[in-house]
């Protein structure tokens, strides 16, 4: 029922009427109504029994049988006749639904179904009542008994429900979409997109829905695709109410005039056998309600507000004498009914009273009702009295008190044996979903049973349960899970909270180590696993903890914070608020779109991949940019004393640029050269190689290659032609950086399908050399020897290892006398000296004479696809000794998986295997060897020469200031 178009003054009751929504009796409610209703001493119904003992009605006219009163001076919303047994369902403004039996509308239940909105619409199912309110369909049991609550977004304003079938419910409001509900497992199938929102009444029959809309159109749409076949535009207003029976269609509603809407007395009447509108039936009421009631002809009732009802056929003229009255306690109709037999017509006004009018004496709602179910009379008063003289007097009916004496049941405990019950096993697929808590496991019902419904095998063999001991209790020391290819420890993990907030959360389980983790759960936390590369960065942490200067919002400021964090953590993990807020106050930040909203984050909208490559080259510059003007703190001088930067340059860019000349020929034989430098490059793949399905071999050190060493072909601005020419484009190199970062660009399906390609040809190249057939997993013995480090460390125990391994652990890099660059993957058993360097020299003196640098991996940023999470990012890092001598006490190195606040170590190989499946590489740090070894980085920590005025009032950076004297402070 659509009332907009309505009495604007319904929508606020006058105080008499509805001032608290406490029942009280209005002044305008007739007496004569409550002449059986027993009253409370604040003056409320407590049953609502009919008015007069005896009505004449005359066979076939409809007269008024009973009058009842619902809830006292609350409107009626709705009225519904029960399908299935002989009850009238009632609905309040107030959210109270009262039910009443047979034609004396006795009272039968009454409960309150929502406490802040009213009810919309009824529905009446074989085992209880649907009631469908703003935003909540409830389903309950005719005693009161909730079945189920279904609560529907916030945002939702349902104004009508059609149920199509005995499991499927339609729900339609105000919004642009019908909602479609499975009623076996309350949750929603579909969501069908409506063109005209406002659908406010919903028909059906054996061809169409019907949907009536707030503007005032009907559209016929299909059974099964729900589009839209037909329709109708029926008044220019709104819609009031339309009845669909046979092959006609009737609507109500209002047109628009100069003056707002206004009630029209034409009833709109279509042929749907031509889809076109017949002569409009003029009437002599404000038609508000109308239902079609075919008995022995196709009759039209067309009811008003103020009472008046009318009944016309929907193709003849309408009758004047055929027009009576209803009696209403409000001044106004709110609702109208029919019950299914046709014989019973219910209308509820607005002081919250039911009227019931019928054709007969007796009549009944359905044609086939079943019987109703009543409450048991209490039998305490009519048990019959005891004689005490009969000897035959069973004993069971004297009601006996507890007591704690021996009973004559009780049998001795020599004479018994307790055999309880064993419990049946957990359900797989509970075990499989389970997320554990502390002690305590909570996962999804499977909903595989009824509710308290467990079966119990009831035989006396005990191997019936031998299988408890092949399920594991928790998920935890479970290996893989089925039907998951992604590994358990690179899902994404989430924090449970409860009442204690993270108290009595376990972050030692996910975290065995002293290296800190990230939280993951506030905005922008993707970036976490690049956090964490940064600060295994010796000289960048180093760096970024002396960093201090003077603005609001500095990331290298706020990154220096977070890394003192983590580094007096033990084990905790920390959270990077204050450096994401700063992170987000930054314009460039927001134009390159690394800023998510927290539901593109949780959903896992967008590339994470594309995103975290971004993000890595926005870090890289802004922290470049920070620190450039800033002078070179003393730990990042070399050894011998020489400065470390150039004036006008910064640590960063010394750190991770790479000098270029950038050389564009024109065809006209003109050559300009730049100079320019870069932070990062992106991997170039070869062109026709992604496509191609043959399995040529690339190195990944050819491919790296012809990244740096870019040549393309390109429309450039020539200064001698003095128009813009094809070029060709050229990239030297001119030095080569410290740190040495790749973004892989792995970003379509072609991409990873060269990652596969290569890593199944670099496999088949592996088992060829050293595991022949490969009938065993294991290498043989003189094949092992192969595979050995010059340490004499097994580096490979398994073949397995190597699958999709494509990426090497070290390559080196050579410059030419001729500008050129030559790399290629490097092995731990070459050495420098057959480069033609003494073996003596050091790896300084040997870049120094020859130009040759070892590049070592040192981190991987991957991305993990999971369609059940939406994703997530996480980073392969080889931890150095100093990180293990200031946390651990020992001096090794390690690989380690850091996944937000779980750290785990890992094999050295797990770094480069990715299963393009799930595991997608993104980021890739190579560093130089022994790259530490190079600078005097003892000075980790920021110690300030006293604590002067000048710190304060001009907030300088603290490495501008003077030498350290014999007594400092520790700054925190």
């Amino acid at each position: 029922m659509n009332f907009e178009g309505l009495d604007p003054g319904l929508a606020e009751f006058s105080p008499a009427m509805h001032s608290t929504l406490d029942p009280v009796l209005d002044a305008h409610l007739n007496p004569s109504l409550l002449q059986n209703v027993e009253l409370d001493p604040e003056g409320v119904a407590l049953e609502a029994l009919p008015v007069q003992e005896s009505v004449h009605i005359m066979e076939g006219v409809y007269s008024e049988l009973h009058s009842v009163v619902a809830d006292v001076g609350v409107p009626v919303s709705v009225s519904h006749f029960d399908l299935h047994e002989e009850m009238l369902w009632v609905g309040s403004h107030g959210g109270h639904a009262t039910s009443f039996f047979g034609p004396a509308l006795e009272r039968y239940s009454s409960f309150q179904v929502n406490g802040s909105d009213d009810i919309r619409q009824i529905q009446s199912l074989e085992n209880g009542i649907l009631f469908l309110t703003k935003n909540n369909l409830k389903y309950m049991a005719r005693g009161g008994l909730i079945i189920f609550d279904y609560l529907l977004d916030e945002s939702e304003d349902m104004h009508s429900l059609l149920l199509t079938d005995n499991n499927t419910l339609l729900v339609g409001g105000l919004q642009n979409h019908v909602l479609e509900i499975d009623l076996n497992t309350v949750q929603e199938t579909q969501k069908y997109a409506v063109e005209t929102p406002g659908v406010t009444i919903m028909r059906q029959t054996n061809r169409f829905f019907f949907c009536g809309h707030t503007s005032g159109k009907v559209s016929l749409r299909d059974l099964r695709s729900f589009k839209v076949e037909h329709e109708f535009d029926a008044f220019s207003g709104s819609l009031s109410d339309f009845d669909v029976h046979g092959n006609l269609l009737a609507a109500c509603g209002f047109s628009s005039r100069l003056t707002g809407l206004a009630c029209d007395r034409f009833l709109k009447v279509y042929d749907l056998r031509m889809m076109r509108a017949i002569t409009p039936l003029q009437v002599h009421v404000d038609p508000a309600f109308l239902r079609f009631i075919p008995t022995y002809t196709s009759r039209l009732a067309i009811i008003s507000q103020s009472g008046q009802c009318q009944f016309c056929e929907p193709t003849g003229l309408a009758n004047p004498a055929d027009i009576f009255h209803v009696n209403p306690v409000g001044p106004l109709l709110m609702t109208f009914d029919v019950s299914a037999s046709k014989q019973a017509l219910a209308f509820g006004d607005s002081e919250g009273c039911v009227h019931l009018w019928t054709d007969s004496p007796e009549p009944s709602f359905n044609p086939y009702s079943r019987e109703t179910e009543f409450a048991l009379p209490c039998l305490v008063d009519s048990l019959p009295p005891l004689d005490w003289n009969q000897d035959l007097l069973p004993l069971s009916l004297i009601p006996v008190p507890l007591t704690t004496d021996t009973l004559l049941s009780d049998w001795p405990a020599a004479n018994s044996v307790p055999a309880p019950r064993r419990a049946p096993p957990v359900d797989a697929e509970i075990l499989r979903t389970m997320k554990k808590v502390g002690f305590i496991g909570y996962a999804p019902n499977p909903r595989t049973r009824l509710r308290n419904q467990i079966p119990y095998r009831l035989k006396e063999s005990d191997h019936e349960f031998d299988n408890f001991s092949q399920v594991a209790e928790s998920p935890t020391g479970r290996e893989e899970e089925p039907l998951h290819t992604v590994s358990k420890k690179y899902r994404k993990v989430t924090i449970k909270y409860s009442k204690l907030g993270l108290e009595d959360f376990d972050f030692k389980h996910y975290n065995k180590t002293l290296f800190a983790g990230l939280e993951p759960h506030i905005p922008n936390a993707y970036c976490n696993c690049m956090i964490q590369v940064l600060y295994f960065l010796e000289p960048v942490r180093c760096l970024i903890q002396n960093h201090l200067c003077q603005k609001e919002f500095c990331l290298a400021c706020e990154l220096g914070f977070l890394f003192h964090m983590l580094d007096l953590s033990r084990g905790d993990p920390c959270q990077g608020s204050n450096f994401l807020r700063a992170f987000r106050t930054i314009p460039e930040a927001s134009a390159l779109g690394l800023i998510l909203a927290d539901s593109d984050e949780a959903s896992g909208k967008g590339s994470l991949a594309r995103l975290i490559q971004r993000w890595n080259r926005f870090i890289l510059t802004q922290l470049h940019q920070d620190m450039q003007e800033l002078e070179v703190p003393q730990a990042y001088r070399g050894a011998g004393g020489s400065s470390f930067c150039s004036s006008g340059d910064s640590v960063i860019g010394q750190l991770f640029s790479c000098e270029m000349e950038n050389c564009s020929l024109c065809r006209c034989g003109s050559e300009t050269v730049r100079a320019s430098s870069t932070l990062l490059f992106t991997l170039s793949y070869p062109e026709g190689s992604i496509c191609d399905k043959t399995g040529k071999n690339y190195d990944f050190a050819q491919v790296l290659k012809r990244s740096i060493c870019l040549e393309q072909n390109t429309q450039a601005w020539c200064d001698n032609c003095e128009k813009y020419q094809p070029t060709i484009q050229t990239r030297n190199i001119r030095h080569l950086p410290d740190i040495l970062v790749i973004n892989c660009e792995v970003n379509s399906s072609k991409e990873a399908d060269f990652w596969r390609l290569q890593a199944e040809v670099a496999f088949k190249i592996a088992v060829k050399k050293f595991g022949g057939e490969m009938k065993s997993k294991e290498f043989a013995l003189a094949d092992r020897k192969e595979l050995r480090s010059p340490e004499g460390f097994l580096r490979c125990s398994s073949i397995e290892e190597l699958k999709n391994v494509w990426l090497p652990f070290s390559i080196r890099m050579k410059m030419t006398k001729n500008k050129g660059l030559d790399v290629c993957n490097w092995a731990d058993e070459h050495e420098l000296s057959s480069l033609g360097a003494p073996s003596q020299w050091g790896p300084a003196r040997a870049e120094e004479e020859h130009g040759v640098y070892v590049y070592d991996l040192m981190a991987t940023v991957v991305h993990i696809r999971d369609s059940r999470t939406g994703g997530s990012l996480v980073a392969h890092i080889k931890v150095g000794e100093t990180y293990h001598q200031r946390k651990e006490g020992v001096t090794h190195q390690q690989w380690y998986l850091f996944n937000d606040f779980l750290i785990e170590p890992i094999d050295k190989y797990e770094a480069v295997q990715f299963d393009m499946n799930w595991k997608v590489p993104a980021i890739l740090y190579y560093v130089k060897r022994n790259l530490n070894s190079r600078y005097n980085l003892n000075n980790t920590r920021l110690r300030l020469p006293g604590l002067r005025s000048e710190c304060f009032i001009h907030l300088a950076s603290w490495p501008r200031f003077q030498p350290l004297p014999s007594s400092s402070y520790l700054f925190l």
